[in-house]
């Protein structure tokens, strides 16, 4: 194969990406797009690179090492990183390839001035910008000075944060390669970053455009503040001018330095408007050619705009494509489902085929458009209401969009929006057999289901779990299990509203549902209480479980002494619950049957922290406690005005709420099942397909859709870039916060509580488990790294019913996402912990270990010194 050190910039398309990088990519098409002006150059190619590192051995072994390091092992990779360069920066560029390099001068100028510009192979992707991660040097003057600082940009691939930076993305070293782009220099007399979607809000329409005196440096490194500009459809919707007191001009023998601004021209605005306006129009056709938003580079030369770099903008949550150019307004599913992390494609797909309503994927997120009920009065009435009870961050967020007049149009009412929250309407009887039956019918269904999928493979297994899709919809809207659901959450609303009407008691329903009969969620955390019991006599046990990272270990467990009766304990636990786990909602998760090394820090967090008999006597006595709320509340009602009626109608909702509030957790259970049923299926059809060499592991199957994988069972053929292009993306996504609500313009909306009765610097939530609980915050992220004390609060991002079992042995609760009636909720209020959620970024301005106040009551948390 024919190595090329150079191509003219003029000559580098995408196609080019592996031999020239991202940025040399980007500019050599930029520079074909008409009307946008880069400056003439070229690239030394990653034939280069790898001819340097060839002379270079030592590297091999030194990259080994560094891939070895822990990413959070700062000082190693310090070391290892700055290693590497100095043998990278002392190897001598063979007389040959700096022959081929410095040609290009002579047609160029060989004393002009050049930017000299790193270029990595993973650098300015769709999925992932490496902004910053390699060097730049500007004003460079003559061939020698050239050569040693393409050696400097070659051994740049290794600073410190562009290792850090591809060990936590999971990017290998040696897959990545890099070139180097030289280019004349311009002097301009302003520069800057144009952004044409907002990077704050991340609504496309809205264009920012930073600016200043003088290189682009000035910006970059933060030596000064740029004016700021933003501009919408054209025209510029606000301005901020900044006193630019210096800048970054280039030295005439090369180099740069910090000057100072003449004091008359320090808040002059870097550019006009119309210059604004020209610029951002630029952009638009830069964005366009793209295909997505984009962050440009520009320099400011004699009125025209020359473009140095445009990279894709990474951060920004993407939008639903809809294929129309209507307004649409999108409520997210993972902050309703307690799961806000990416979800992968068969995941995805597998969720919008059983969903009740269509679902709009973006980011690896699924979410639901809401236009049209925002749209007519009467069921924007009713969607606000259920949304407020539940999240009311997702509330506000809605509300902030129907301020702007515009965006959603007023349509004749759709329908009736959602009856009013009065227990009493309900229409069906306060009858626990009502429960009875639903589980019944429910057990019956997955047993069908289990049943019949067991003869079915290849394509006829499609089509049968087409069917069962619809069984499962046919489950889910169950008119009587719809109405046993409202019946216990009214019943909860009832009761908060009335009594502190009443009786001027906030969240009273939080202990009136202590211990509620039939709740599947809390059963579980109480099971593992059981399960410790067995374990707890065999100090033998306790040792060998704390040394387990095999999925086998339970085939081990006989040949200890209480060993059978464990393994039995645990087998008799995964089989009603082993469908279970973090993230639930993707069918792509490992469930605890498939991994059951999930459930032994908690088992032995228990064994720890708990005496025998723990369960039973849990239950009652928050049984207890219920049954005494009751008894105080009905007679303080009693002695009020009207306290005999009051007290009648407050005892139907005590006995309506303990008899359906249970049922709440039941459909999300029956839902799990399924999907596990489902799961082992296409797992098993994946099996086949590897041993016939079809795919490569059977967990690839993961990354294609449900139709892509009915096609692959047919055809016998996978696109395996198709896989690996998925892959790339899923770890992208990773990386994303998704928004509360997003609109077809791109615009994030997280919410706001707006409140003002909170002490300062507390950190607002929403109440969902009354009572005020002081302890150490434990941030955990991932339920296998739980490590808890008797008193501990638990910290996290989200909790689904998987985490159940970590509550019984906690004293209080702060989540990032969730609602009054959401899993963690109910489960606290089951327990009596003490919870707030929907606390913003409470993993991040809680540290671990911190001691904490949660106010389950006023919903808000203290960070206590």
């Amino acid at each position: 194969m024919i190595q090329q050190y150079v191509w003219d910039l003029q000559e580098v398309d995408e196609t080019r990406g592996s031999v020239v990088g991202g940025k040399a990519a980007h500019l050599g098409v930029l520079s074909q797009i008409e009307g946008v002006r880069v400056p003439a150059g070229f690239c030394v190619t990653t034939d280069a690179f790898r001819r340097i590192m060839a002379e270079a051995p030592s590297v091999d072994e030194q990259i080994d090492r560094l891939a070895r390091v822990n990413p959070d092992d700062r000082d190693a990779i310090r070391t290892l990183s700055a290693e590497i360069r100095r043998t990278i920066e002392g190897t001598a560029v063979p007389d040959d390839l700096a022959a081929a390099i410095t040609s290009p001068l002579t047609r160029l100028g060989e004393q002009a001035a050049y930017a000299v510009r790193s270029s990595a192979t993973a650098e300015d992707l769709p999925t992932a910008s490496f902004a910053g991660q390699q060097d730049t040097y500007l004003n460079v003057v003559g061939p020698t000075a050239i050569l040693q600082h393409i050696s400097r940009c070659w051994a740049s691939l290794f600073t410190e944060r562009a290792v850090t930076y591809r060990q936590r993305n999971g990017i290998d070293h040696r897959t990545v390669h890099m070139a180097v782009v030289v280019q004349r220099m311009v002097f301009p007399r302003a520069a800057g970053i144009l952004f044409t979607a907002d990077p704050m809000t991340g609504h496309r329409r809205v264009a920012t455009v930073d600016a200043g005196f003088g290189l682009g440096e000035a910006l970059v490194s933060g030596l000064v503040n740029p004016d700021v500009f933003r501009v919408r459809d054209g025209e510029i919707v606000s301005k901020a001018i900044a006193a630019k007191e210096r800048a970054v001009q280039a030295l005439p023998g090369g180099g740069t330095r910090e000057v100072a601004i003449d004091s008359l021209r320090q808040e002059l605005p870097a550019l006009t408007d119309a210059q604004v306006v020209r610029l951002v129009e630029l952009g638009r056709r830069i964005e366009a050619y793209f295909g997505r938003p984009q962050d440009i580079e520009w320099c400011l030369v004699d009125d025209e705009f020359q473009i140095v770099q445009s990279r894709p903008i990474t951060t920004l949550f993407p939008v639903p494509e809809t294929g129309d150019q209507e307004n649409h307004v999108y409520v997210s599913v993972g902050h309703q489902q307690m799961m806000t992390d990416p979800m992968k494609p068969l995941g995805l797909s597998m969720w919008q085929l059983m969903a009740m309503v269509p679902m709009h994927e973006a980011g690896g997120r699924l979410f639901v458009d809401v236009t049209r009920r925002l749209a007519s009065p009467a069921s924007r009435a009713g969607l606000l209401d259920v949304i407020g009870k539940g999240d009311p961050l997702t509330r506000d967020a809605l509300e902030t969009v129907l301020d702007r007049d515009d965006f959603v149009p007023s349509l004749p009412d759709a329908g009736p929006g959602r009856p009013p929250a009065d227990g009493a309407s309900a229409p069906i009887e306060t009858d626990p057999a009502v429960v009875t039956e639903l589980i019944e019918r429910s057990q019956e269904s997955v047993a069908a289901l289990e049943r019949d999928i067991r003869t079915k493979t290849g394509p006829a297994l499609f089509d049968f779990l087409l069917e069962a899709f619809e069984e499962h919809k046919r489950v889910l809207s169950d008119p009587l299990s719809m109405q046993a659901i409202m019946a216990g959450m009214e019943a909860t609303w009832w009761l908060n509203e009335k009594l502190l009407e009443w009786l001027g008691e906030k969240n009273a329903a939080d202990t009136l549902t202590l211990s509620a009969p039939d709740n599947v969620t809390s059963e579980m955390g109480l099971a593992l209480l059981d399960v410790a019991d067995v374990i707890r006599p065999y100090p033998e046990l306790v040792t060998f479980l704390q040394g387990v990272d095999d999925e086998g270990f339970l085939d081990e467990l006989p040949k200890l002494a209480g060993g059978t009766e464990a393994r039995d304990a645990i087998e008799v636990y995964l089989d009603r619950y082993g469908m279970r786990c973090v993230g639930e909602i993707d069918i792509t998760r490992p469930r605890w049957r498939e991994r059951p090394t999930t459930l032994v820090p908690v088992i032995l967090d228990n064994v720890r922290n708990f005496e025998p008999g723990a369960a039973e006597r849990r239950f009652e006595e928050g049984r207890q406690k219920a049954r005494q709320k009751e008894q105080d509340v009905l007679s303080r009602l009693r002695a009020l005005p009207d306290g005999e009626r009051k007290a009648d109608e407050a005892k139907r909702m005590i006995d309506r709420v303990r008899t359906f509030i249970g049922y709440r957790e039941y459909p999300k259970y029956g839902i799990v099942s399924r999907c596990f049923v489902y799961k082992r299926a296409l797992l098993a059809e994946a099996e086949r397909l590897v041993r016939a060499g079809v795919l490569s592991e059977k967990e690839d199957i993961f990354h294609l859709t449900f139709q892509e994988l009915h096609d692959v069972v047919r055809s016998h053929q996978v696109d395996d870039r198709l896989v690996q292009q998925r892959k790339e993306a899923f770890r992208s996504y990773q990386a994303l916060t998704p928004p509360r609500v997003l609109t077809s313009d791109g615009e994030a909306l997280t919410g706001a509580y707006r409140r003002d009765d909170v002490p300062a610097g507390a950190l607002i939530g929403l109440p969902v488990s009354a009572g005020t609980i002081e302890g150490r915050a434990r941030v955990i992220l991932d339920m296998a790294d739980a490590d808890l004390e008797a008193g501990d609060i638990l910290v996290t991002s989200f909790t689904d019913p998987s985490w159940s079992p970590l509550f019984v042995g906690i004293a209080g609760l702060v989540t990032e996402v969730g609602g009054l009636m959401t899993h963690g909720a109910v489960i606290a209020r089951e327990y009596g912990l003490p919870a707030v959620v929907g606390v913003e970024r409470a993993t991040r301005l809680i540290r671990d270990g911190q001691r904490i106040r949660v106010h389950g009551t006023d919903g808000y948390i203290e960070i206590l010194p």
